[in-house]
């Protein structure tokens, strides 16, 4: 889940400012697809790692401004089918593993032997899976807005739970489907936006996007702007694709059972106490009992990383993490 990245100054705390990146390359990884991957900061600097919501996300300039340029080497890359990697929109060979076996990929070509790992909303999924994966390659995890993948937090944002809160929109989001398909809007939404209809997948990705935007921020006062249509249409196919497909975990609450593999890993989640669409229980749940895991529930902060909390948080999660 998870796709806005806003630029709003924060309490106690500041974006850095803009840096432009001192490399950007397409890293081929197989299966037909072409990442885009990018570097900005210092290039010698600690390096990190962020892994952008969703899926089907992509990555933002703004996402740059959480790191001092003076002392991290930042890596941003568009995940398989968004972004600006291609094919896009693309389904094909595109599960969680897949991602997963892409982070080592780009690790090993820039040369990088470890790294801290930040990642929001999908992204912390992402990030949690990868160091379960491979916990010798994470430095350090810093997550915002858990989603631990689970059937009950699709069950919430899917099934009704979010819409006991913003019934309008929530009436808004069914409405394009016909009742008899109400008890599982994921799927009915999956037989349009993979019709083969290009506008009719564009139009229903964009319902499918308004919905999460919509709940993203604590101070929603209208419908948020429209995406583009190839924006829109990613971000809903792959969102869409992977959550009717469980994330492609093995089992439910995965992530939960193997965070021992993880315990050893110094860890901050940064979480809006009024998140919507990821609540902040996912994130009590996972640092609940795990020593090295520190978990700062921000007052009056939602989803977004934009919400002032968050950003405050996260900038000076990052300052206190560098050594």
């Amino acid at each position: 889940m998870d796709r806005t990245a806003g630029q709003k100054r924060a309490s106690g705390a500041h974006l850095y400012p803009p840096v432009e990146p001192f490399d950007q390359r397409r890293i081929d990884v197989g299966d037909g697809h072409v990442l885009y991957v990018e570097q900005s900061g210092h290039p010698q600097g600690q390096p990190v790692v962020v892994c952008h919501g969703g899926p089907g996300g992509g990555c933002s300039p703004t996402m740059r401004r959480f790191f001092d340029p003076a002392h991290y080497r930042i890596i941003l890359f568009d995940q398989r089918g968004c972004g600006l990697s291609r094919p896009h929109a693309s389904v094909t060979a595109n599960t969680t593993w897949h991602l997963i076996s892409d982070m080592e990929k780009i690790r090993a070509a820039l040369g990088i032997e470890s790294w801290i790992v930040f990642g929001g909303s999908w992204g912390a999924t992402l990030a949690l899976l990868y160091a379960q994966a491979h916990p010798d390659r994470a430095q350090a995890l810093v997550l915002r807005g858990v989603f631990l993948a689970t059937k009950a937090e699709l069950d919430w944002f899917y099934g009704g739970g979010a819409g006991q809160f913003y019934p309008d929109l929530w009436a808004n989001f069914r409405r394009p489907i016909p009742e008899d398909e109400h008890h599982d809007l994921i799927g009915a939404y999956h037989k349009r936006l993979f019709s083969g209809d290009y506008m009719a997948e564009a139009r229903y990705a964009r319902h499918w996007a308004m919905w999460e935007n919509a709940l993203a921020s604590v101070s929603y006062d209208g419908p948020p702007g429209e995406a583009s249509p190839d924006y829109a249409r990613a971000f809903a196919r792959l969102e869409n694709h992977y959550f009717r497909n469980g994330a492609f975990l093995e089992q439910d609450d995965q992530i939960l059972r193997n965070r021992p593999r993880i315990e050893h890993i110094p860890t901050v989640i940064v979480q809006g106490r009024l998140d919507m669409i990821c609540p902040p229980v996912s994130a009590y749940r996972l640092a609940r009992g795990w020593a090295r895991a520190k978990l700062d529930l921000v007052p009056m902060a939602g989803h977004a990383l934009s919400e002032p909390g968050i950003t405050a948080g996260l900038v000076r999660t990052m300052d206190g993490l560098r050594s």
